[in-house]
């Protein structure tokens, strides 16, 4: 049996972080290692108990919520980031998956789909509310007569970043396409590349901003 995936919960309202506590501890795939209600005391929890998830919402006292996200990326790099938060707007999204957010869902998802997303981002892959994106790209579109960016994907690429758009695995997305897990890979190394992108999430948002893809 595998490793459960170490989670660290972070929400500031007391109701809510304990009916989902309680729902993550009765995981059996999960491990609830921590819980914290500001940004400080999560950043402290990741340093002591190194989680492989956290689970992170972005209204929260102290520093706040974005803040802690730069600081989680950029200090423990190695620890996926899962963005859970009733916002929705699209300018605070966008900045949310640039600050590197290894997903975002809304509070209304169900603890099923939750729990899905939970292991497909600890597993390394990516994954953003369908709405969430669809109001991403509606604010990113370009302007009546505004010259699309010049970045140019091939058809398969494509259709390897919509399904990168989906959270797709790399293994899923081969299935999908009928091609092997290698080659999906030599695909998505393109397209990192031609976008300059340094993961999948900055792909996808780079690719919704050019209008290369549309929101899944």
């Amino acid at each position: 049996m595998s490793e459960p995936i170490t989670v660290l919960l972070v929400e500031d309202d007391p109701l809510f972080r304990m009916g989902l506590a309680l729902f993550l501890r009765n995981q059996s795939e999960l491990e609830l290692v921590g819980e914290a209600e500001d940004g400080e005391t999560a950043l402290d929890l990741v340093d002591r108990l190194q989680p492989r998830l956290v689970l992170l919402d972005i209204s929260l006292p102290g520093i706040g919520g974005q803040r802690t996200l730069e600081r989680l990326k950029r200090e423990y790099p190695e620890v996926r980031v899962l963005v859970l938060t009733s916002r929705e707007e699209a300018n605070l999204v966008q900045t949310i998956l640039r600050k590197g957010a290894d997903g975002y869902c809304l509070k209304g998802i169900s603890p099923e789909h939750l729990l899905t997303v939970i292991r497909e981002v600890s597993a390394g892959n990516g994954w953003f509310d369908a709405k969430v994106l669809a109001q991403v790209r509606s604010a990113l579109a370009p302007a009546p007569g505004e010259a699309p960016g010049t970045v140019t994907l091939t058809e398969r690429e494509k259709e390897v970043l919509r399904w990168i758009a989906r959270g797709a695995s790399n293994p899923e997305i081969g299935r999908q396409l009928h091609i092997s897990s290698g080659t999906v890979r030599v695909h998505v190394h393109a397209i990192l590349r031609k976008l300059g992108a340094v993961d999948r999430t900055q792909a996808v948002v780079v690719a919704l901003e050019k209008g290369l893809i549309a929101p899944p």
